[in-house]
């Protein structure tokens, strides 16, 4: 049996003094070549589904041969979880700046030319090495600044420096009201088939401040720069962002289906000698500029109609429109639809809504993995 190490990481202290720390549970792999791993979970308070596949990931992972470096970092924002309001939680903004928790990663802004110029001379190995070690130095530099960093900030790059460190790197997360999703970056779509996730978001090569993005981005615009100079390697960092449902939701068995997803990927790239088969089911994506937003035209009580994950005709019903306000006349409801075909991916958490509110988010020219 493996036994995970147990340690934690420091991410910040609160103002009466006591520290904020992440738990991380550590699978130490036998075979120095195969692939590292971090997977973490719970960035966004609400979002806490992760932990429970985190729970049956290493459950999984006592009972397998582990041949590539594991890190699994649960409870990754200890401020974020423990916001709360009422029954709810809010953790999705820092509260202190009001920037989104998952847009606090570090751009390093890489100047790529100039970076491959000076190192030309390496090896593949070595360039790839010497490339993961200066990313890696750039987030401890940026913690260690002289004029300080904000919270978001701190927590966001001392996350950042592990996923550095790994090859494979899993962020956990959940929508509002959502179907399970997955953000894949383009140049590894064929990677998409071995989770057990329905729909794949393609994303291009651009820096938009997620976890994914700080970890395959530099790699891919790396890889791209050294084609242009006839050198040519794959990318050699691989990261996802996995959407497992909706917050404020533990489901120990749907957990266990999207952790057999992932043993399968890991199974697939050689970080476990067990060989798991990923479960076989239609998979569908579209490209990043094809997902698109719906913001209410007007505020009111929302009932939301368009089952997600479900495919959803243009012309069909997406929501209804209640004003009570406006009883007694043709706008007290109204139903609202959209005019083309797509799949509901995630909606507003709340019935009552203000103009503009972002009601759901839907795929668009979808088709099939």
């Amino acid at each position: 049996m493996t036994k995970a190490i147990r340690s934690a990481l420091n991410v910040g202290e609160l103002a009466a003094g006591q520290m904020l720390n992440v738990p991380l549970f550590t699978f130490k792999g036998t075979d120095s070549t195969a692939p590292a791993v971090y997977v973490q979970a719970n960035v966004h308070g609400a979002e806490v589904q992760g932990n429970a596949v985190i729970y049956q990931l290493m459950s999984m992972l006592e009972n397998c041969q582990v041949l590539g470096d594991i890190v699994l970092a649960p409870l990754a924002n200890p401020l974020g979880i423990n916001q709360k309001s009422g029954e709810f939680t809010l953790g999705r903004f820092d509260p202190i700046t009001g920037v989104n928790w998952n847009r606090e990663y570090l751009d390093h802004k890489v100047d790529v030319a100039a970076w491959y110029f000076e190192h030309q001379s390496l090896s593949d190995a070595q360039l790839i090495q010497a490339y993961k070690s200066m990313l890696v130095e750039a987030c401890e530099s940026k913690l260690q600044q002289p004029w300080g960093i904000t919270t978001g900030h701190r927590l966001a790059v001392s996350l950042q420096s592990l996923a550095h460190r790994a090859d494979i790197v899993l962020d956990l997360h959940t929508g509002p009201k959502s179907c399970k999703h997955l953000y894949c970056p383009e140049y590894d779509m064929r990677s998409a088939r071995f989770f057990s996730i329905p729909y794949s978001l393609i994303i291009p090569n651009s820096f938009g401040g997620a976890m994914d993005e700080a970890a395959f981005c530099p790699w891919w615009q790396l890889t791209e720069y050294a084609a242009s100079q006839g050198r040519h390697f794959t990318v050699p960092v691989a990261a996802f962002t996995l959407e497992l449902a909706s917050q404020e939701r533990i489901d120990m068995a749907d957990a266990l289906v999207d952790a057999k997803g992932i043993m399968a990927y890991l199974s697939h790239r050689g970080v476990i000698k067990e060989v798991i088969q990923p479960a076989e089911m239609p998979r569908y994506a579209c490209y990043l500029k094809d997902y698109k937003k719906f913001h209410a035209p007007q505020s009111g009580m929302v009932e939301y109609c368009a089952t997600v994950g479900q495919p959803l005709l243009a012309g069909q019903t997406l929501v209804n429109m209640l004003r009570l306000d406006l009883y007694g006349s043709d706008q007290a409801f109204t139903p609202l639809s959209l005019d083309k075909d797509c799949v509901p991916i995630l909606h507003f958490a709340s019935a009552s809504v203000h103009q503009g509110t972002e009601l759901y988010k839907v795929m668009t020219n979808v088709f099939e993995l």
